[in-house]
């Protein structure tokens, strides 16, 4: 029970409440007069007029062309027309009439669709919070418009599908993004009645979201973020959950609800350690949105919008250092997205974010910072994202704890191959290369750097909302934060096909190894190279090493292995595109086949020969179903893949890990390794180098014999969730 204020003060701080609601969420921090907001506040003001014009309530509908139950689209005209009542210069500002109508809609809706007692049917998500969260919100913009007995009705209705215990137990349907959804909902009935106790209930609900887990819902340490507990989900769940977070933290600051549990700082640390690394120019990659992928065009670029609406609100409530780091982040998302610009496509929706988004644009002081290049692993949820000079890439993969793919309410049925190693990449001008019509008309058996068998599947093959999860452990791999080995023990969705598939992430090439391809579907498997969306032509060369897409890329083939091409238009107008397909066929039911192949993003045409002509730049130490190598002598690097103990490249180890080496010219090294299978209580790791000392090592280093070679203990990597361990050396004899 919440005591220590009078009635009066509860009032005033839950009038405040309602300001700050309407700021936050319809926006503020603009001039009604100054353009683009005038234009687009009358547009609001017009399109309100004309959902009240139309209003026409009958036991179907509220509107004739929204047969009931209309879950989403009614409350969300209702809610439209209390902003345009709510908003200055739409031209119903404030208007009693406009104001009497959202409320008798609201109190229509309510009788003839979301009343108390109804059975709620369908999709749980529409009863507790899309529904409720819309009309509450209507209904908290018109204030004393909704009449005594209206508002006690929505109450009692709103208590009905979400009662205050569904915040008791933090599992279910009830942990992450779906949880702070319901913590609004309820925050707003709150407002509503000026109930101090269930604004409390409501804040302190938040609490389970914050803290890092280890397994299911939620942020991991590495910067995963999942939801539905086999799915990364930074660009849908996890937009919502900041969004939402971001926009509670605003609305409760300063108030008796005012959100003061220390564990809030893993949301602001999710900045920078979960989101940033899957935004690429203003995109949020698709690698981390599960079913949502294909929802609408170019909707890569909605999601980097919000992730970045939600950061410039979170920044209102950070530390100045942090709100400096972020306003700079997001001003070069902004700058650099030129296929859909961040502040053109604000205007026509979040008017806050739109003001915001401007002010650092036009802010000289507000630098716009490029994106670090460097590596991140996020192991836990199976998925890297590298950045080179001039380009970047995403990888996908499956492992026993996230599944192939999610399908759920007849979304992405074809997304089946998503998680066997697909590689998402841009280069210079790529930044629409997944976003218009990819998913579409792409060819859902040929995903780029996918090992696949072409045995047909059933549209939503597998179980929905992402339990697909294959056997393999073995998957997630090392990097010293610049440069990486990943790696995949992947088997095949609903298929026999099994795979050990490898990346090595450099400054300007990916090096892709893959080894005991096998199968026993009757069918032929393949590894895509790439399936690029674009007009060229692929150049190839008459030997077969390599190959060239003007503006794209360039690909080198070392093995011998025979390149097969394809240029194909497909999908029907007006989402018709042209895709040129690389690819080696393993044959059908391949014992033990492999490849090696080199993906040189941005390249140009002299560039790739000249890689491909340079057969010591890249070598591959072993290529194996036990261990997979390269060594990269101009980059002092070897790294392998111990898919089991054995030993490649002057490195051994003892049991399954993921190891790197980068030695400098200047008498130094660095061992990287890691425990991507997260079931080593110790590891050796023996490199046959003179070292003459460790000069930093790691809390999980039991042991270090240094001399003719070094040889390295290590404790309980387990621990670590796939995370890597780096210890630094000094070369050469004591």
């Amino acid at each position: 029970m919440v005591s220590g204020q009078g009635a009066h003060s509860w009032e005033e701080s839950f009038e405040r409440l309602r300001r700050r609601w309407r700021d936050v969420t319809a926006g503020s921090r603009f001039d009604a007069a100054a353009e683009p907001y005038r234009t687009r506040l009358a547009r609001l003001g017009s399109t309100a007029a004309a959902y009240r014009d139309l209003m026409a309530p009958s036991r179907t509908s509220l509107w004739p062309d929204l047969l009931f139950p209309s879950f989403l689209d009614t409350p969300a005209r209702l809610r439209t027309m209390a902003r345009a009542f709510a908003l200055p210069g739409t031209g119903l500002t404030g208007d009693v009439d406009l104001a009497r109508a959202v409320a008798a809609g609201i109190d229509h809706f309510r009788r003839r669709v979301y009343r108390a007692g109804a059975k709620a049917t369908g999709n749980w998500w529409s009863w507790e919070i899309g529904a409720p969260k819309r009309l509450l919100d209507a209904a908290v913009l018109i204030g004393p418009h909704l009449t005594e007995r209206q508002r006690a009705a929505l109450v009692e209705a709103v208590d009905h599908f979400v009662p205050e215990c569904r915040l008791d137990d933090y599992s279910g349907t009830s942990t992450g993004a779906n949880r702070v959804d319901l913590c609004t909902v309820l925050l707003l009935r709150a407002v509503l009645t000026a109930d101090p106790d269930r604004a409390a209930t409501a804040a302190s609900a938040l609490s389970p979201t914050f803290p890092y887990v280890s397994e299911g819902d939620g942020h991991y340490r590495d910067g995963s973020f999942v939801q539905h507990t086999f799915v990364p989900y930074q660009g849908g769940y996890g937009a919502v959950l900041l969004g939402g977070l971001a926009t509670l933290f605003a609305v409760l600051r300063g108030s008796p609800w005012e959100i003061t549990d220390p564990d809030r700082q893993v949301v602001y640390d999710s900045v920078e350690k979960s989101f940033a690394p899957v935004v690429h120019d203003g995109l949020c990659m698709d690698l981390v949105s599960g079913r949502a992928i294909g929802r609408h065009p170019y909707g890569d670029h909605r999601r980097g919008r919000a992730i970045a609406a939600a950061i410039l609100l979170l920044a209102e409530t950070a530390t100045a250092a942090e709100r400096a780091r972020w306003q700079a982040m997001v001003k070069g998302w902004a700058a650099r997205n030129t296929h859909q610009p961040m502040l053109d496509a604000a205007e026509a929706g979040d008017l806050g974010f739109h003001a915001r988004l401007a002010a650092i644009l036009d802010d000289g002081a507000i630098p716009a910072v490029a994106e670090p290049v460097g590596h991140r692993l996020l192991a836990m949820s199976a998925r890297a994202v590298h950045r080179g000079p001039g380009w970047c890439a995403g990888l996908s993969m499956a492992s026993y704890r996230i599944g192939h793919y999610e399908h759920g309410n007849g979304e992405n049925l074809r997304g089946w191959h998503t998680g066997s190693g697909m590689l998402y990449w841009w280069a210079e001008g790529h930044g629409d290369q997944y976003s218009d019509a990819f998913w579409s008309t792409v060819d859902p058996y040929r995903l780029p750097g996918t090992t696949v068998s072409t045995r047909r599947l059933p549209d939503g093959a597998g179980k929905g909302w992402g339990d697909t999860c294959p056997p393999g452990r073995w998957v997630g791999g090392a990097t010293d934060g610049t440069y990486a080995t990943v790696g995949q023990h992947l088997n095949g969705l609903e298929s026999t096909m099994e795979a050990f598939k490898s990346w090595f992430f450099l400054d300007d090439a990916v090096v892709c190894l893959g080894a005991g391809i096998s199968a026993e579907d009757g069918v032929p498997v393949e590894t895509i190279v790439d399936n690029r969306r674009t007009d060229a032509f692929p150049t190839v060369d008459a030997a077969g090493r390599w190959a060239h897409l003007e503006g794209h890329g360039g690909y080198v083939l070392p093995g011998g292995d025979r390149l097969r091409t394809l240029r194909e238009a497909r999908g029907t107008a007006p989402e018709r595109r042209t895709y040129v397909t690389l690819w080696l066929d393993h044959g059908v039911d391949p014992a033990s086949a492999g490849y090696v192949y080199l993906l040189l993003p941005g390249a140009g045409l002299a560039e790739t020969r000249a890689r491909a002509a340079d057969s010591g730049w890249a070598r591959v130490l072993v290529n194996t179903a036990r261990r997979q190598g390269v060594h990269i002598p101009s980059l002092g690097i070897t790294a392998v893949n111990f898919w089991n103990e054995g030993a490649a490249g002057g490195l051994t180890a003892d049991a399954p890990c993921a190891v790197l080496v980068r030695e400098r010219d200047d008498g130094t090294a660095t061992l990287t390794v890691s425990d991507p299978r997260r079931d080593l209580g110790e590891l050796t790791v023996t490199w046959d180098r003179p070292v003459a000392g460790v000069t930093r090592g790691h809390r999980l280093l039991t042991r270090a014999t240094t001399g003719a070679k070094l040889t390295l203990s290590f404790g309980r990597l387990s621990d670590r969730g796939g995370g890597s361990v780096t210890v630094s050396v000094r070369t050469g004899q004591t």
